[in-house]
């Protein structure tokens, strides 16, 4: 039997499968770049190049004061994310193994599995509650909403790193008599830094592109920019839609591809 193991491309069909499967998810996604370049105001005629479009959504103050909102949104949400994140791995990786253990980790992982709409709705009912007993609406509610959404997807990366780490080092800190603080200042937080910042990222372009939880908790003047180009597709679908969504799609795909090598560098 082969040392490799089992290897999916030796599957009858495997590679026309994901072939097909790769057309179906990236050629819409094409199509709405392509789009975007139009320089006609009917989506379905060809006039040419141009970045007329790009323009004119850089310009527009509602499409400005939305992205506005969603960075405030995912930065605040990630970094609060993978906090939580981050000790949350320390603490079920570096410590013994203890009662309750796999119920931590199965609630770290439940917005994983439960679908977004679900989610969505029990937080409305919550936040409608409070909302009517203390008067306040303000980016809170949906800062805390993302935040909670977005802990499992810091959680994992920092998570897969600390299992993989060495503990060599730590162990020679201890012999050393360097007390805990200091070794995990000195010594494990360095290692485990692209992965803490991998989660970030993470955890950022998540709620960045977050369309369902926003729009259920938003408070007017609240759009969010996957909210905002809902409401406009709802209206009408022009060229400038395009432009929007490839920018977005543009940052997303940075985002995604910076934190993938953080976490494939080996230290």
């Amino acid at each position: 039997m082969s040392d490799r193991g089992f290897d999916i491309r030796r599957l009858p069909g495997a590679a026309p499968l994901a072939i097909t499967c790769f057309v179906i998810l990236y050629i819409p996604m094409a199509i709405l770049v392509f789009n975007s370049f139009n320089a006609g105001k009917s989506i379905g005629d060809w006039e040419g190049l141009s970045l007329q479009w790009y323009a004119a959504a850089l310009q527009n103050e509602a499409f400005l004061n939305a992205a506005r909102t969603s960075l405030i949104l995912a930065t605040i949400s990630a970094l609060i994310a993978t906090v939580i994140a981050t000790l949350a791995a320390l603490s079920t990786t570096r410590s013994k193994t203890f009662r309750g253990e796999a119920s931590i980790n199965m609630l770290l992982n439940q917005p994983l599995m439960v679908p977004e709409i679900v989610l969505a709705i029990a937080l409305l009912i919550i936040v409608a509650q409070i909302k009517q007993a203390t008067g306040y609406a303000g980016l809170g509610y949906l800062i805390l909403a993302h935040s909670a959404f977005c802990i499992p997807f810091a959680y994992m990366p920092i998570r897969a790193r600390l299992e993989g780490m060495d503990l060599t080092l730590e162990t020679a800190a201890a012999d050393l008599y360097a007390s805990r603080f200091y070794t995990f200042r000195k010594v494990t937080l360095p290692l485990l830094a692209p992965a803490i910042l991998a989660g970030f990222m993470l955890a950022f372009v998540i709620s960045l592109d977050d369309v369902v939880i926003s729009e259920f908790l938003k408070s007017p003047g609240q759009d969010t920019l996957p909210t905002y180009l809902l409401g406009e597709l709802r209206r009408n679908l022009t060229s400038e839609i395009y432009a929007i969504s490839s920018l977005l799609l543009l940052i997303s795909v940075l985002i995604v591809a910076g934190s993938w090598l953080l976490t494939r560098r080996k230290t």
